[in-house]
């Protein structure tokens, strides 16, 4: 009888990134109410081995019936979730320069941007700020943003200081909503953006601010909010938010990640 467990280095590849899979995917469920629903699923699986290794034949059945369907279960009830896993996948990793799937199949396409006028947005924000005046501005990297841009007006307007305060000057049609920026332009306004579902927001996060944190979760863009009511200026990346970081913050965020 052999007492020693033989482990391959495939065994440890694979425990590594089954380890790293569920850490994601709890990082996306985090604070959420699906981390409930992910607890019980898993109490679930427990149960099911032990009834396995009792021999419950009945019981086991049932479990069994109900475990073959889960991953059917699972992408209804986690469908927000599975779609956010995906989108980071892809941003984070398939959008790297060592690995881009655009230069593996178009190795000659040479893709030409226009720099973002960082100035220009950090001096709207800035006088939105002292005069309490609402934004949300969302500036695109590599994630499409077009799904969110066409629930809004496509204007594709140069990017000023002055056309910003414009479009969410409180008397203004379009100052409900979101400015999309891509490339040197505005490209849409009045633009609707998901809410983040965490649970654990602090409460003087307004409608903005979570919009700014939903839209970030699923896609590598930069949001950044200006309160209303305190002036504050707040910046949303990877689904994290820096809080009334000031418009000098909000000049050093931009600069030093829209290269």
């Amino acid at each position: 009888m052999n007492l020693f467990i033989t482990i391959r280095i495939l065994d440890i590849i694979d425990i590594f990134l089954v380890a790293f899979l569920l850490y994601q995917l709890y990082m996306l469920i985090r604070g959420t109410i699906a981390i409930n629903i992910f607890a019980g699923i898993v109490i679930l699986y427990v149960i099911w081995l032990i009834v396995k290794a009792l021999n419950m034949e009945l019981l086991g059945s049932i479990l069994g019936q109900i475990i073959g369907v889960g991953v059917l279960a699972l992408l209804i009830v986690f469908q927000q979730e599975v779609r956010k896993f995906l989108l980071f996948i892809g941003s984070r990793y398939m959008n790297q320069r060592r690995l881009k799937i655009e230069s593996f199949f178009f190795p000659n396409e040479k893709h030409s941007k226009s720099p973002v006028k960082i100035d220009a947005i950090v001096k709207a924000c800035r006088n939105m700020a002292e005069n309490k005046t609402g934004a949300l501005i969302v500036i695109g990297r590599k994630t499409d943003l077009q799904v969110y841009a066409d629930t809004g007006d496509i204007i594709k307007a140069d990017t000023s200081a002055r056309l910003l305060e414009s479009i969410f000057f409180k008397n203004s049609p379009m100052h409900d909503g979101a400015a999309i920026i891509i490339d040197d332009k505005i490209y849409a306004v009045r633009c609707v953006l998901p809410v983040t579902d965490k649970l654990n927001v602090p409460a003087h996060y307004g409608l903005r601010h979570k919009a700014a944190l939903g839209i970030t979760e699923i896609s590598d863009c930069i949001a950044i909010a200006v309160s209303e009511e305190t002036g504050s200026i707040s910046v949303s990346m990877a689904g994290k938010l820096s809080y009334d970081i000031g418009w000098m913050g909000l000049s050093d965020t931009l600069k030093n990640n829209l290269k």
